[in-house]
């Protein structure tokens, strides 16, 4: 099976200088540490940081809490400090264990997210096929629920890692890395009923061939108009890799395009994050593998009468700069791209912020 790869016990939250808009304004160079975690509050935060609109920060463990398990946890700006409390620790049973990715938020401060393993024991090779869980915002307290079991097999996916989309109908979009019809893994939509369950349908299988395969664990990107674009991490006519966009057609039917397929070495190998997208309507995002030395890719995609044309803006080299990118990148107000590596930066083989 697809697995998303757990690179090294990230042990603190890092308050970055060149990250405007969720820390006071400090000189570039300077990182601060603003939570050591520990095996009660989680291990392995792989994790993408989201923010709301007080300024407090949520996201998850894949390991770690009561129950080694995973958890969620928010980090709440105070005049001491930064303070962090756990608001719920999965079990790996059927609410759900190993949460990877990130979360997202609504607008009612309800949180929602993936686990790769949990839920209902089906035709999975882990512990459980995974869910998609949702922690409702009782005043400040929060209760787990699972708002849909994954369950294998040729018509669900399974394992899913990544975090979840909203679109602007209030549904909620994901990926599973392995399942769906041909085995490597699908793109769901989750709509929320009136009676409370949530129906799935599966909106793409992945064939690994020309589209991809293997989805990744990046969050899709949803358009106003209701495309989605995102990247598989296998796949393609090279077999490492696409960018692909789904179109929303009628009935609920969609239409796939994959956009570019990466080439291998000196080009991008494996996505692992997604894309963004400028005000041009350009794309961006990395590769875990490939380029010049292998170390990784920023590469951008632009469009012009309907074809795709790709640009390697940096070549990681496994030196100061760092290399296997895999997390998504985010613009700064200055208009420049930020991301991070997840090894081999500088001598002492440190990961980098760029």
């Amino acid at each position: 099976s697809i697995r998303f790869p757990v690179l090294g016990a990230s042990a603190v939250l890092l308050a970055v200088g060149v990250l405007p808009g969720l820390v006071p304004a400090v000189p570039a160079d300077t990182i601060r540490v603003i939570h050591h975690f520990g095996e009660d509050d989680g291990e392995y935060p792989d994790t993408d940081l989201v923010a709301d609109a007080a300024g407090n920060l949520y996201g998850n463990t894949v390991q770690g809490g009561d129950y080694n398990s995973g958890t969620v946890y928010k980090v709440t700006k105070t005049p001491a400090g930064w303070s962090e409390a756990v608001l719920y620790s999965f079990t790996s049973g059927p609410d759900g264990g190993q949460a990877y990715g990130g979360v997202t938020l609504d607008a009612a401060g309800n949180i929602y997210g993936t686990t790769v393993v949990g839920g209902e024991f089906g035709a999975c090779p882990e512990d459980g096929c995974g869910v998609v869980w949702k922690l409702t915002n009782n005043g400040g307290s929060y209760s787990h629920s699972v708002i849909h079991p994954f369950h294998g097999g040729t018509d669900d996916g399974y394992g899913p890692g990544g975090p979840l989309s909203f679109d602007s109908e209030g549904r909620l979009y994901g990926m599973t890395p392995g399942g769906g019809e041909f085995g490597m893994g699908t793109i769901f939509q989750l709509t929320p009923t009136p009676s409370g369950p949530w129906d799935e349908v599966i909106i793409h299988h992945f064939t690994g061939g020309e589209d991809g395969g293997g989805a990744s664990k990046a969050r899709l990107l949803i358009e106003d108009n209701g495309d989605i674009y995102g990247v598989a991490t296998v796949g393609g006519t090279f077999g490492v890799g696409t960018v692909f966009k789904l179109s929303p057609g009628a009935a609920n039917s969609w239409t796939y395009t994959t956009l570019y397929a990466f080439q291998g070495i000196p080009d991008g190998v494996f996505p692992y994050g997604g894309v963004i997208r400028d005000a041009a309507g350009d794309l961006y995002g990395t590769t875990y593998y490939g380029g010049l030395d292998d170390d990784g890719v920023v590469y951008r995609l632009t469009e012009k009468d309907g074809v795709w044309t790709e640009t390697v803006l940096h070549h990681f080299d496994g030196g100061t700069d760092g290399s296997y990118p895999i997390s998504a990148l985010v613009f700064g107000d200055d208009g420049a791209l930020y991301g991070t590596t997840s090894t081999a930066g500088g001598p002492a083989d440190h990961r980098t912020i760029f």
